[in-house]
């Protein structure tokens, strides 16, 4: 029989690294599994952090990695292994990998969500050649090159402020008249005179054969198409959980986020939801970490229950 820890916890994004840090005080005995190789999750793929208290203005990276080294410290890390599958067997939770096969009492689902995809013509065919999902990754491959972000929310404004400081021209393509990212963002991106915004259109086609070429916009009130020219298409239209592996296991709703609450409980026993994955209102850094921090404590309550 394989050893049963009284936790895992899979990812290790902002909830999975506060549910590792509150496990570790807790003194549980956890496993804590991870595919990226860096921690983070989505944060690692924003420019600048601007809204966590106590930290101003630091970089999405270096923040994962702060957070990360906490629980470090406290003696916990990631194992990096790609989750094929869990289930729950007698109240035991077991949790498969390629490698491997874990065995826990409780489990907690920090998983995250992934950026959505556009579905139109060039996307994948140009993945990775000028069409990307993350400025801050990408970016620098554009400098003094023209870009084109397509989304209206914080994420792409803040795309195209971090592009707007190195590219040449950057296109901000919105389906609505007006943004709807943070004012603060909006006034930031109003400082730069080399973003150009394409109100009231939609993405048609990305153009291009090796490289990205153009991205061909439909306006959704005159019906007029335009090609834009630009060297990359940075893609910034919302997020999906990923959740796709756990649709037998608990209960999802039908935008497809775990259903479970503040305290973290979904419909099976001794699991729990923490982060962008569960259903919330606000999806923030402040209350991914939150809902690490309550999941731990539901799982203690259950823990206790069963003991």
């Amino acid at each position: 029989m394989s050893e049963v820890y009284d936790l895992i916890i899979l990812g290790a994004g902002p909830a999975g690294i506060s549910a590792a840090i509150y496990a570790a005080r807790a003194g549980l005995h956890t496993l804590w599994l991870d595919k990226q190789f860096s921690p983070g999750g989505q944060i690692i793929s924003t420019y600048e952090v601007d809204n966590y208290p106590g930290m101003p203005g630091i970089s999405g990276m270096d923040l994962g990695e702060t957070m990360a080294a906490h629980a470090e410290k406290l003696g916990i890390s990631t194992i990096r292994e790609n989750v094929l599958s869990v289930e729950d067997t007698a109240g035991v939770k077991i949790v498969r990998t390629k490698k491997h096969e874990y065995r826990g009492r409780t489990l907690i689902i920090a998983c995250g969500a992934s950026h959505r995809k556009l579905g139109i013509p060039g996307e994948e065919e140009l993945g990775g050649m000028g069409v990307s999902y993350c400025a801050t990754c990408d970016g620098a491959f554009f400098k003094e090159r023209t870009a084109a972000v397509v989304g209206g929310g914080n994420t792409a404004v803040e795309d195209a402020v971090f592009l707007a400081r190195i590219c040449r021209k950057v296109y901000v393509v919105h389906r609505r008249s007006e943004l709807r990212a943070d004012k603060v963002l909006q006034d930031r991106l109003r400082e730069y005179d080399n973003v150009e915004m394409v109100w009231d259109s939609i993405p048609l086609e990305i153009r291009g054969s090796e490289q990205v070429t153009g991205l061909l916009v439909r306006n959704v009130k005159s019906g007029e198409e335009r090609l834009l020219d630009t060297d990359g298409v940075f893609i910034a239209v919302g997020i999906v959980p990923n959740t796709e592996k756990f649709k037998n296991f608990v209960q999802i709703d039908e935008n497809g986020y775990i259903i479970a609450g503040e305290e973290g409980l979904t419909n099976t026993p001794g699991v729990f939801a923490a982060g962008d994955i569960r259903t919330k209102s606000l999806r923030q850094v402040v209350t991914a970490v939150s809902d690490g921090a309550n999941a731990v404590n539901s799982v203690q309550k259950y823990l206790l229950k069963k003991n």
